[in-house]
């Protein structure tokens, strides 16, 4: 809840924005003119309509443009405008993606985009290609395009951001997985958290499975076969849901969540926004020491740039370094909850997939 008592509002991500943008940039381009209002779908089958800020028809390009509005999240990006243009591609070449002015390019591994591309995400760029391939579809226009994102005061904004520590230079990252932010708020997301454990127990679950995002969810659905009563968003208040199983305890609990995430908690701590904590890699370089990395290994891992790099790396020299977080994990959660909850960790990387289980 805000201070005022009223509940906080979400928001829309970059990539939610940049989509809605390409969509009323391809419907220009293709001769249908720019909508009043832009309508997208969202994985979860949000459908959200955006207004334009800009309206740009040339020859061979359409260029629209969304002003982000974050909801009651802090973001910095909160009023900026995201802009796509589009142009028609070669025969057969699909959808390609360009990095405009203000979106920063990928200098380092460990990023879910390749070196020397723009830091346009996984996750946006797959809700930017549905919503062109439905649009397409529904017009009988072309599917092959490409969809140049840009933010015009992506560079300035970038500087208030950890872009620059993680080697992506120039700007911003177009971010998203889902294209609905959730207003960062401990006494809100907390007050959810235990409100979802209520229902979960009300309805006679004795299993229910914490997660700090979508693709985690996921996992732990996949994993165990769980109802929704049972899934329960914890975001990354880790603590706020151990705390309160704690004085309410179930029988199981699941923790599923991204690496980068379960190391923090691995290393004691319960709230793993990137706001509230840091990946200590000295602390991780010496986990990678224990589990039999040699010395260029630690090396690596000690200096590495992302959390994810020192998995890659671990994984690649046969190291279950994501088994190693997650009984870390669980050991951390044993000590606060009480003994009748049996506890399980799954680590997912950035696609989902499990790299690692403890319990």
């Amino acid at each position: 809840m805000a201070e005022s008592g009223k509940p906080l509002r979400s928001g829309w991500t970059t990539g939610a924005c940049a989509a809605a943008a390409a969509k009323a940039a391809y419907l220009a381009l293709a001769g249908k003119g720019f909508p009043e209002l832009v309508e997208i779908v969202l994985p979860r089958g949000e459908r959200p309509r955006f207004a334009l800020a800009t309206q740009v028809l040339e020859a061979e390009s359409a260029t629209a443009g969304v002003i982000k509005d974050a909801g009651d999240d802090p973001d910095v990006t909160h009023g900026a405008e995201i802009q796509a243009t589009v142009r028609w591609g070669a025969p057969g070449s699909g959808i390609a993606f360009k990095g405009g002015v203000g979106v920063g390019v990928v200098t380092r591994p460990g990023i879910p985009v390749p070196v020397g591309e723009p830091a346009i995400n996984p996750g946006p760029r797959r809700i930017i290609s549905a919503n062109l391939l439905e649009t397409a579809d529904a017009i009988g226009g072309p599917v092959d395009v490409e969809v140049t994102i840009a933010i015009p005061k992506g560079a300035e904004l970038a500087e208030q951001t950890l872009n620059p520590r993680l080697g992506i230079v120039g700007g911003l990252s177009v971010l998203g997985t889902t294209g609905v932010v959730v207003p960062y708020s401990c006494e809100a997301f907390i007050q959810t958290i235990q409100r979802a454990v209520k229902v979960a127990a009300a309805s006679g679950a004795t299993h229910v499975a914490a997660s700090t995002g979508f693709a985690s969810e996921r996992a732990a659905r996949r994993e165990h076969g769980l109802p929704d009563v049972a899934l329960i968003d914890m975001g990354d208040f880790v603590g706020g849901l151990l705390k309160y199983l704690r004085a309410h305890p179930l029988p199981r609990l699941t923790l599923s969540g991204g690496f980068a995430k379960f190391v923090k908690l691995g290393e004691g701590e319960l709230n793993v926004h990137s706001k509230e904590s840091r990946v200590d890699f000295g602390r991780l370089a010496e986990l990678v020491r224990e589990i039999g990395g040699d010395d260029a290994l630690v090396e690596a891992a000690h200096h590495a740039n992302t959390a994810m790099e020192v998995l890659e790396r671990a994984d690649a020299a046969g190291l279950k370094l994501g088994d190693a977080v997650a009984a870390r994990c669980r050991a951390v959660a044993r000590d606060i909850l009480k003994p009748e909850t049996a506890v399980d960790v799954l680590v997912v990387d950035r696609s989902g997939e499990v790299v690692g289980r403890a319990g």
